[in-house]
């Protein structure tokens, strides 16, 4: 119920369901002046477009003729095309025991080297069985080692602590991650200009 009362609020109000004994009128650039409603109407439909009331906070409200069918379907492309440009930045988990193999920390680590280079944050989470919490200083180093491994694409945005029975930090990754794409693509092309002489 509260969405649909929200999404009634977003839209505009066109042709009769303005209730109001004036407007200020505009058509394209042209401003029309203060004009009464059923005269505005009236012009829309000798146009044969709609009546859109684009400032209804105005005193007196201001609308407009325009298409209103196009007008919605250029303003949904228009937040199409905003959202294609943005990337949303997720919060990926790499987790690990604290007695990890020093060859399964280094594919953790590509992993979460993967992950920056996409623009995505990292959560690093260490998790303790039994008693393995009584020396939460081993997973300490473990993230600081790990860190160190990434300080290149990442900045430290969490430094580590306990949540529970895990030990996490999250690595953001920031410029360094950027500046770290666009070496490798300038490597990328001059290895490709060398190869073509």
């Amino acid at each position: 119920m509260w969405v649909e009362e929200s999404q009634i609020a977003k839209e505009l109000r066109i042709n009769e369901q303005i209730r109001v004994p004036q407007v200020r009128l505009l058509r394209g650039d042209e401003q029309l002046g203060i004009v009464p409603i059923h005269e505005a109407q009236r012009l829309a439909e000798e146009a044969q477009l709609d009546l859109v009331e684009i400032a209804p906070t105005a005193s007196p409200p201001v609308c407009k003729i325009m298409d209103y069918g196009k007008f919605k379907y250029e303003q949904s492309k228009r937040e199409r095309d905003s959202r294609r440009g943005s990337k949303q930045v997720e919060l990926r988990e790499v987790r690990m025991r604290v007695k990890i193999d020093t060859h399964d920390r280094d594919f953790k680590i590509r992993t979460a080297r993967k992950l920056l280079l996409e623009g995505d944050k990292v959560k690093v989470s260490v998790m303790f069985r039994a008693r393995e919490i009584t020396h939460p200083e081993v997973a300490q180093e473990l993230l600081t080692g790990f860190y160190e491994q990434l300080k290149d694409v990442a900045d430290l945005e969490r430094s580590p602590g306990l949540e529970g029975r895990f030990m996490t930090m999250v690595l953001d990754p920031g410029k360094k991650a950027a500046a770290a794409v666009q070496q490798r693509a300038r490597e990328a092309r001059q290895a490709e200009t060398a190869a073509a002489e």
